[in-house]
């Protein structure tokens, strides 16, 4: 069923030319690398199909997706994509990646069984990659299944397509784990001779070339999010996200706004309501309270605390610092973009800009897009 939006209420528009540009930035910094796209997670909410085909339009080839439903979407958004199932092989689904012309990041014994035995039945060696655990105790071989996972490929003569870890810290460029997952790896490349490898992430990539190998998988600095902590941000932003004012009203000295009158007004006040809230994916966390700043939305040229507690669909803002420049109803607040980065709003919050944008950007708004390019 089609969704209905009268575009009346919020409103999110994302930047395709962001995306772009933010993909070629990445694909400079790793020159001796192919950069890939992840898009995951509805690319990270700014819309699997339109993100694919920006990046494609910039000149990305490879995409990795987490699921396979996430994969036939991408398929039939971007045709000649060359794309990586992240999740691996779900049991029984084999035939489905073949004709899709899939690959799956193998994680298991199990999974190099079976995907063997279709290249056996088929008689053709179906790529696949080959995903070792260097310390994320997540999906993954273990090193030690390397060797059995060898004698197992090698009297059928099949190669992987790649072989690839995740890096577990990645986002702090110092810590000792970084060097160590990389020492793993590069003792387990000894094994697959001349077979490609991939390593880094968004913040992997920005660490330096040591974890570059033949292939980068960017994530979240693709869609203006922060990949390493304590670092600027060198990403352009993508998002932007405003709500609309739905009335501005006085309140007084002593007064309480929201559920659970957490926030007590010390001065007369103008509060400005808000149409959004956690039904949209807003944080409740982003509530403001006597005891604890909250999140902030950025209306007439000045950030305005979030005050109260962020309700199911309204969210209150105290605007008495903007004097007579008061928004009117109708006007929209921003909540996301220029001037509220995403990451501003996940450190508010308490959480990650990867949360901030796959959550918050599922909500009750009127989507739209800007700054398609032609294919490159």
């Amino acid at each position: 069923m089609a969704a209905y939006t009268s575009g009346l209420g919020g409103q999110l528009t994302i930047d395709l030319g962001a995306l772009a540009r933010n993909w070629r930035a990445l694909d400079k910094v790793s020159p001796g690398a192919l950069t890939a796209a992840v898009v995951k997670a509805d690319a990270y909410g700014t819309g699997l199909a339109e993100a694919a085909r920006a990046f494609a339009n910039a000149g990305a080839q490879f995409f990795f997706t987490a699921t396979v439903d996430e994969a036939l979407a991408l398929r039939a958004a971007v045709p000649a994509a060359h794309i990586f199932v992240l999740d691996g092989l779900y049991p029984g689904a084999a035939s489905l990646y073949v004709r899709q012309n899939l690959m799956p990041v193998l994680s298991s014994v199990a999974m190099v069984e079976e995907w063997l035995d279709k290249c056996i039945e088929r008689n053709e060696a179906f790529p696949a990659v080959l995903h070792f655990d260097t310390g994320m105790n997540r999906l993954g071989l273990r090193i030690e299944e390397a060797n059995a996972v060898i004698e197992r490929m090698e009297p059928l003569g099949y190669q992987p397509q790649m072989i690839m870890s995740h890096l577990a810290c990645a986002d702090y460029p110092t810590h000792e784990k970084n060097r160590t997952q990389l020492a793993l790896f590069e003792s387990l490349r000894q094994k697959f001779p001349d077979i490609p490898a991939s390593l880094a992430n968004s913040a992997g990539l920005m660490n330096g070339r040591d974890y570059h190998f033949q292939m980068v998988r960017p994530g979240v600095a693709l869609y203006g999010g922060r990949a390493v902590i304590g670092r600027p941000n060198p990403m352009a932003p993508v998002v932007n996200l405003h709500a609309p004012v739905l009335q501005v009203k006085p309140a007084r000295t002593g007064e309480t706004v929201g559920y659970g009158a957490s926030y007590t007004l010390t001065r007369d006040s103008r509060l400005a309501v808000l149409g959004i809230g956690y039904g949209d994916g807003l944080f409740r966390s982003l509530s403001g309270s006597s005891a604890r700043q909250g999140g902030v939305a950025h209306i007439n040229g000045r950030t305005c605390p979030i005050i109260g507690r962020v309700s199911m669909d309204l969210t209150v803002v105290d605007v008495t610092d903007l004097g007579d420049n008061l928004p009117k109803p109708g006007e929209g607040a921003e909540i996301l973009g220029q001037n509220i980065g995403v990451d501003d709003q996940a450190d508010a919050c308490g959480t990650i800009g990867y949360e901030i944008l796959t959550t918050t950007l599922r909500g009750r708004y009127s989507r739209s897009y800007i700054g398609a390019e032609k294919p490159a």
